[in-house]
């Protein structure tokens, strides 16, 4: 009987969900490696400024992505419920809170930003750089926030076809403004790395103009309750809070940790920086398959618990982790293979490129690690408990942090043996989320 239920998450429907996240996962990451490419060959100083400054502005931009894949959670659940009307409803106010919350962002960023670089960032040169994309990438967080729940409802209801269309429509976008304004092509001034942010800034304009296209051209707004503004109302928002706030907050610390991972190679040299730069970037290739995977397998978990088929969690979990290996396990050996082939889309500097190949390596052992810890975390998630989530990440976290200051501040490692952080943290979350899924502490859960 559960192998019959099973069969509605077959391999066949993992990939028909997966497919379209990942393509857009791809579309995205191609984004940063067009920015991190310009910027290659526009200086070193302006390489290591964006990664420092890239990664700031995820932390702020994670507050709202989070808030966003907690409100998928709930999404997926009343999809699961049959409770379709509901989905657009928990959709229009997760909106309004992002709204808000993108607006007090970005008016805090402009006053507290720039206090922040001076405390934490030791080069100068790099400092001013970071300063000016921040800047310019935060104004636009508000339509950031927008677009991603729009992504989080056509992902929570399995529509993801939506997010093919709009990634590519992004990247398209992107390209063209960030070649225009680093350089200064078609009559535009050269604005360097505050060109990449404005352009980069522009195209989310333009990536949420072609997601509402979308949803009034191929989405019946109508049956899953996008067709009119619903009042404000504290019994809707209650249950979205209760999941979507622990999701924000888990997300701003992760990222916070990785933003520190980068201030502590920074304090090591701008070669470090810039090393790391292009080994962040190389990692997205594989990370983009494994969002998409893990967030299929999240939604996939939180519609079989809604309707009411909790005995399939663990095997559905084990059937995403299966075929998640079967992917990226291919690339990460050709990355390991090759990898000055992709070092060179970031940079043509030959001593860079040397530089950065062992810490290319020790990525790819990681990540052996990292998919089942990413998989599992997601599925925790995906069952409602976002707390139990936040709570066992917390504790990797630890780990990570602590290994970061005595590896990189305390010791100076080369480069490529702070990289090894990765592995670390991805232990500790497969033996702290392995073990509660096994408990089953999570059946039950209402949201």
């Amino acid at each position: 009987m559960e192998d019959s239920r099973l069969s509605a998450f077959s391999y066949r429907r993992i990939w028909q969900i997966a497919l379209p996240i990942l393509i857009s996962t791809l579309i995205e990451q191609l984004i940063g490696m067009t920015d991190t490419a310009f910027l290659g060959r526009v200086s070193e100083v302006a390489l290591g400024a964006s990664a420092l400054a890239g990664v700031y502005y995820m932390v702020l931009f994670m507050l709202g992505l989070g808030f966003s894949f907690g409100v998928q959670i709930v999404i997926g659940r009343r999809n699961g419920e049959g409770r379709l009307e509901e989905t657009g409803r928990v959709f229009w106010h997760g909106l309004y809170f992002l709204l808000a919350l993108g607006l007090a962002v970005t008016l805090l960023s402009e006053i507290l930003s720039p206090r922040i670089l001076r405390a934490m960032v030791q080069s100068d040169a790099v400092q001013a750089s970071a300063a000016g994309y921040i800047r310019w990438r935060v104004a636009a967080l508000p339509v950031g926030f927008s677009t991603a729940m729009l992504r989080a409802f056509f992902i929570g209801t399995m529509q993801t076809r939506a997010l093919t269309v709009n990634s590519v429509v992004m990247l398209l976008s992107n390209v063209l403004l960030n070649w225009m304004l680093i350089f200064g092509h078609c009559g535009l001034p050269a604005l360097g790395i505050e060109g990449a942010a404005i352009g980069s800034a522009l195209s989310e304009v333009v990536s949420l103009t072609a997601f509402i296209v979308y949803a009034r051209r191929h989405c019946d707004t109508r049956r899953y309750g996008l067709s009119r503004l619903p009042r404000w109302e504290h019994r809707t928002m209650r249950p979205i809070w209760k999941v979507a706030v622990w999701k924000m907050v888990q997300s701003f610390v992760s990222i916070g940790t990785w933003f520190a991972f980068f201030l502590f190679i920074e304090h090591t040299g701008e070669r470090a920086l810039a090393v790391s730069n292009i080994v962040r970037n190389i990692s997205g290739l594989v990370w983009m398959m494994l969002v998409a995977f893990a967030s299929t397998g999240s939604t996939m978990v939180s519609n079989a618990v809604g309707s009411g088929d909790s005995a399939l969690v663990r095997p559905l979990v084990r059937r995403v982790l299966r075929f998640s290996y079967s992917v990226i396990l291919p690339l990460l050996v050709l990355v390991s293979v090759f990898p000055e082939l992709f070092i060179r889309i970031y940079t043509d500097i030959p001593s860079l490129v040397g530089a950065s190949v062992p810490s290319v390596w020790v990525l790819c052992a990681s990540y052996l690690l990292t998919i089942p810890a990413f998989v599992y975390f997601e599925a925790v998630s995906g069952t409602g408990n976002t707390k139990s989530a936040f709570a066992l990440e917390l504790v990797a976290l630890g780990v990570y942090v602590a290994y970061c200051a005595v590896v990189i501040e305390w010791l100076r490692c080369d480069v490529a043996v702070c990289w090894t952080a990765e592995a670390v943290y991805a232990i500790v979350m497969v033996l702290c989320c392995g073990i509660y899924l096994r408990s089953g502490r999570w059946r039950g859960r209402e949201i």
